[in-house]
């Protein structure tokens, strides 16, 4: 597979086996937006640009995996949750576990060690304590992307961990094109989605499934 056509393919798997559920596509949509807000500030004010970019876009964007998504039998795809799990190319629900444990325990361990240690010079206040939170949080969010990126070529070879990097950084927009219908399919209490007007716009032939990711 070309670069485009396995970028293609993961987007396509990731919708399908992972946003069925329209609250939790509307909240990606939130989630996009706010990480496009981020992208924004980060040039301006890297501590905000952060603290929206975990606080708000990936609280919005992994609580629709979490308590929205199911994780039963996924009759669309038939498809069992373990397999599902098994393939999945970037973060699935175990890593997003282990990775967001990790984020949520680096402020209390500045409670204890407000130099992170030695990383970071004591703060004064409390903004300061900030600072040092949000680029703490940056290196856990650049770093979460470079390891698994690393992981991924040694389990699928270099274009295919170049494409989830890829697709990593590009979802933001992705996500605004094909879920900013989520709110209208609310509205008319249509809570699943069949996996087919997207399938159909984008002409993918499903030749392969996630195990070429």
């Amino acid at each position: 597979m070309t670069f485009i056509q396995q970028l293609r393919q993961q987007r396509w798997d990731d919708h399908r086996y992972y946003h069925q559920n329209r609250i939790n596509q509307f909240l990606h949509l939130l989630s996009a937006i706010c990480f496009l807000t981020s992208y924004i500030l980060i040039f301006s004010n890297p501590m905000l640009a952060v603290m929206v970019g975990w606080l708000l876009a990936m609280v919005l964007r992994q609580s629709g995996h979490f308590f929205f998504e199911p994780l039963v039998f996924d009759d669309v795809n038939q498809a069992s949750q373990e397999y599902k799990e098994s393939v999945k190319v970037g973060y699935n629900l175990h890593r997003k576990l282990v990775l967001i444990s990790i984020w949520l325990i680096t402020p209390f361990v500045l409670v204890f060690d407000n130099t992170f240690f030695s990383l970071f010079s004591a703060p004064i206040n409390i903004s300061g304590y900030l600072d040092n939170i949000a680029y703490i949080w940056l290196m856990i969010g650049v770093g979460a992307i470079v390891f698994r990126m690393i992981q991924l070529i040694f389990i699928k070879g270099i274009q295919a961990s170049l494409v989830w990097g890829s697709k990593i950084l590009t979802d933001p927009f992705h996500d605004i094109f094909i879920y900013y219908k989520a709110p209208y399919y609310l509205l008319k209490g249509d809570m699943y989605d069949e996996m087919t007007e997207w399938y159909e716009s984008t002409m993918l032939v499903p030749e392969q499934d996630s195990k070429v990711q």
